[in-house]
């Protein structure tokens, strides 16, 4: 049985126009056959299926290239890596990837996170068992004592639960990438710099410019892609040289590292949503701000927009990607913010805006050829939407425009299912975001009345 879908605008995302009163036909196995005008469309057969989107915009489904599965929204780095089983944070995993699904996104990558929660996730879909986003899946980050997830006191090092996995050499990279690619990952991540900075503020990289180039080697030698966070000009440098597949960030990129990409092929996933979200929403009282993080976040981001129009300009092709699954940026809320950060902050027209967060991203994922473009012989994953994104693109970050989702043709519909946060991911014994030394009462005026009086009395 093939199904008809009549839409009221097309946008293919394989161009960067969109077309009016077109029908695209999708077999019973959920490959498309046939895009093309309504009036010219081959007519249904008997047992067809018709959908008549006519007063909707339908375009490929969107792709997330950064949202972690195992995070939980979580608050605290604790929060990610001890205060719930492994087996339960799969199955939240699952339950927070339909909430991304809900929102459009057909397609994400996991990339990086505890044990085989994002395999078991992936497979738990693709297997059939439960409805949800098609998953790219990766394990552990490789990271060294200068990289990124290796954040615990060395008298306690980086418990097995943890999202991260200390290698100490090549050799035990070499292994784990062996260990990882027999478990089935779709991908390798690695943390290629931390928040280790020179005396002149520049971030280091927490692997070698050798060892970047031995674990990208046995990665490929192994048919598996690899993404590396670097936020530094040096590790953004080794990635490149490296060519390393895809590079988280890459905010303090240089004229060396756009070379170096241009001629390895590594794209950038710029990830503008998670820093953006902070500056905008983290609160005064928040430890975040008190800490004086905002300030250096918000200059961060200004100096990453103007090195990341410089890259995009040179003709690096970029992926979005939302690093969801922080308390600041929730699965299912976010994901489409980096579309519109995209145009606003990159220079990014809104349809090159649609086509890198559906056919330039769908080229990263697992089967990506058969994603992210609807024409003969792609699947049929696709979502059709109130109101044109083309003429807003921020209209995708309202999940009531989001009137369907189709993944292989099928429609799927995402029940609406709240949760307690205290249950699920708070788990961190944090009660207390200040220090009440009586000063600091005194400045906050909340000395107790009672108190005042006794004092007052003697």
């Amino acid at each position: 049985m093939a199904i008809h879908v009549r839409c009221g605008t097309l946008f293919t995302g394989n161009e960067d126009i969109a077309h009016k009163s077109q029908t695209v036909i999708a077999d019973d196995a959920g490959r498309i056959t046939h895009v093309g005008p309504s009036a010219t469309a081959p007519k249904p057969e008997k047992g067809d299926k018709v959908l008549d989107y006519s007063d909707l915009f339908v375009m490929p489904g969107l792709h997330d290239v950064h949202t972690h599965l195992a995070y939980g929204n979580a608050k605290t780095e604790e929060d990610i890596d001890l205060y719930q089983p492994m087996e339960f944070r799969a199955i939240r995993g699952l339950f927070f990837a339909q909430k991304c699904l809900a929102a459009g996104y057909t397609s994400i990558c996991a990339p990086g996170d505890a044990g085989q929660i994002s395999l078991s996730v992936r497979n738990a879909i693709n297997f059939g068992l439960f409805d949800g986003p098609r998953v790219t899946a990766a394990g552990r980050y490789l990271t060294t004592r200068q990289g990124l997830t290796d954040w615990y006191p060395t008298w306690i090092g980086v418990p097995d639960t943890s999202i991260g996995r200390l290698v100490t050499s090549k050799d035990e990279a070499v292994e784990e990438i062996r260990v990882q690619a027999k478990n089935g990952v779709d991908c390798i991540k690695v943390a290629l710099d931390g928040f280790q900075r020179r005396p002149d503020g520049e971030y280091i990289a927490a692997f070698t410019q050798e060892e970047t180039d031995v674990i990208v080697t046995e990665a490929h030698r192994l048919g598996r892609k690899v993404v590396v966070h670097a936020r530094g000009r040096e590790a953004t440098l080794y990635a490149a040289r490296a060519g390393v597949d895809l590079i988280f960030h890459a905010y303090y990129l240089d004229d060396e590292c756009i070379e170096a990409m241009l001629r390895s092929g590594s794209v950038i996933g710029p990830t503008m949503t998670f820093p953006r979200n902070i500056v905008d929403f983290t609160r005064p009282t928040e430890p975040a701000h008190i800490k004086g993080r905002i300030g250096a976040v918000q200059r961060e981001y200004e100096d990453a927009c103007a090195n990341l129009r410089r890259a995009r300009e040179a003709g690096i092709p970029m992926m979005t990607g939302s690093d969801s699954g922080f308390a600041v940026t929730p699965y299912g809320e976010w994901h489409a913010r980096e579309i519109e950060i995209f145009v606003n902050d990159l220079g990014f027209t809104p349809a090159q805006a649609l086509r890198a967060a559906t056919s330039v991203t769908a080229g990263f994922m697992s089967n990506g050829e058969t994603l992210g473009v609807l024409e003969p012989g792609r699947i049929a994953d696709f979502i059709a939407v109130d109101g044109s994104p083309l003429e807003n693109v921020a209209l995708l970050q309202d999940k009531t425009r989001i009137r369907h989702v189709h993944l292989a043709g099928r429609r799927v519909e995402v029940p609406p299912r709240g949760y307690d946060p205290r249950q699920v991911t708070d788990q961190a014994w944090t009660n207390w975001n200040d220090l009440y030394t009586q000063e600091r009462v005194r400045e906050l005026g909340i000395r107790p009345e009672r108190r005042q009086a006794a004092t007052q009395a003697s």
